[in-house]
């Protein structure tokens, strides 16, 4: 996200580039028994929906699983021919055995995600990695088809899209459907280590943590004619505009804000904040640049989270645990396991009192590695309630900072406030749920004036 943290900590799309490390790396990612089928023949097959750089690396974390029996590419849906096109042959070139996907098992349009998922069968499993606008109704389709589910963050833009979305995963769990969320970071061993130690009271209570993801800009410029145009908004709003992938801090920060509440055990009963813009703005989308949340639990402890977009400003990347015995490091920049316990508050190499043993792999393998166990022993795996829930309290946080109020979680959990009410209706001629001005500046957030819950 910052220019400074790109050019040194390199992301998963980054690093999944690199095919020749991934395949020579594969031996150390752990073994997965065979024991359970997934279709007649015994091959997982995948429906790639939403052809993007998450999606593909989704796609190659799951073909990277070891000793996991035969994982196929095996169609995919998007709304652009060059993005599907250019992520098959990625995937192709990286694993050539792997991928099968025949020009008659690539689909385009609003329906695509439909004609991919139906090819599929119970023990198969849909990618749902388009942005969040959508992703409520794919979960929800691949679900009454019997068809487990990856989703990808963030999961909905709204509250509303996020109460479907919980109803998807009761009928999943109902029907023994399996659901993975990307909220990677659960999965770390290094992370779990701890987590271990909190709850055995070794860093005492936990009245304070600090989650920040601080770093450079990333402004939309005017859009002119496309500005209003329902196609051109899914290309350009990509985290600029909220109806299609919730603002830039939801997209990034819901990673660190769900590591709050699993430090804690417990989601926060309610959020007040504060943000702004930077006096220099010329940004035409509808982020703000800075977010600061104070989330309150329900015995009174604190997480503090802050987003920031601004130039020539310090960089921060990592979430703090503050006991009433001593600090820790639970997580560090592009979502390392950075995990470490300090001998008091003081957060230093000097003052360092415990490691956990270092994760051997990315915590998106991991998440992949645990995802096909699952599936082929018949482990139950869903990840739905607990991932609408850390968006939930993601959003609560975003409504806090654009409102100018306190928001409570029984008031997110009432809301059915949705930024585009006719999602199963989409098409390409459909109007865009959000308009830009004559200078084709998008709506801002100003408190007393704005509703998003």
């Amino acid at each position: 996200m910052t220019q400074s943290n790109d050019k040194q900590n390199p992301t998963r799309r980054q690093f999944l580039q690199q095919g020749s490390a991934i395949a020579a790396g594969a031996a150390a990612l752990g073994s997965i028994a065979r024991t359970a089928h997934a279709a007649e023949d015994n091959t997982i097959r995948l429906a790639l929906i939403g052809c993007g750089g998450r999606g593909s690396g989704a796609v190659r974390d799951a073909l990277s699983v070891p000793d996991a029996g035969p994982i196929r590419l095996y169609a995919m849906a998007d709304l652009e021919e060059g993005r599907m096109n250019a992520s098959l042959k990625g995937i192709g070139e990286i694993f050539p055995d792997k991928v099968d996907v025949s020009d008659d098992r690539k689909f385009l349009g609003f329906d695509a995600y439909r004609k991919a998922i139906d090819l599929l069968k119970p023990g198969d499993i849909a990618l749902c990695t388009t942005r969040a606008y959508i992703r409520p109704v794919h979960v929800e389709y691949a679900v009454k088809k019997g068809i487990n589910v990856f989703m990808e963050k963030p999961f909905s833009p709204d509250p509303g899209g996020l109460k479907r979305l919980l109803r998807a995963g009761e009928a999943a769990e109902k029907n023994n459907v399996k659901i993975a969320a990307g909220l990677q970071c659960r999965h770390s061993p290094a992370r779990k280590a701890l987590i271990d130690k909190i709850r055995e009271g070794v860093m005492g209570e936990i009245p304070l943590i600090r989650a920040n993801r601080l770093g450079g800009v990333g402004w939309l410029g005017p859009q002119g004619e496309k500005s209003n145009d329902l196609m051109s908004q899914l290309k350009f709003g990509r985290i600029h505009l909220y109806w299609i992938g919730s603002g830039h801090y939801v997209d990034y920060l819901i990673h660190q804000i769900d590591e709050c509440c699993w430090i804690k055990d417990a989601w926060p009963v309610s959020a007040i904040g504060m943000g702004g813009r930077a006096p220099d703005s010329t940004d035409c989308g509808q982020n703000i640049d800075v977010y600061s949340i104070e989330f309150t639990f329900a015995d009174g402890t604190k997480a503090f989270c802050g987003f920031r977009r601004e130039k020539q400003c310090r960089s921060d990347f990592a979430t703090y645990i503050h006991g009433t015995k001593c600090a820790a490091q639970f997580s560090g920049d592009v979502h390392a396991a950075t995990v470490r316990m300090f001998k008091d508050q003081r957060i230093g190499e000097d003052h360092v009192s415990w490691t956990p043993t270092p994760d051997a792999v990315s915590p998106w393998q991991y998440e992949w590695n645990d995802f096909i166990d699952s599936i082929r022993n018949d482990k139950p795996h869903n990840e739905c309630k607990r991932a609408v829930y850390s968006d939930l309290t993601t959003l609560m946080g975003r409504a806090a900072c654009h409102i100018g109020q306190e928001v409570t979680w029984d008031q997110m959990m009432q809301s059915d406030f949705q930024f585009c009410d006719y999602l199963d209706d989409l098409s390409a001629e459909s109007p865009a749920p959000v308009k830009a001005d004559e200078n084709g500046q998008f709506p801002v957030p100003v408190p007393g004036r704005w509703t998003e819950f």
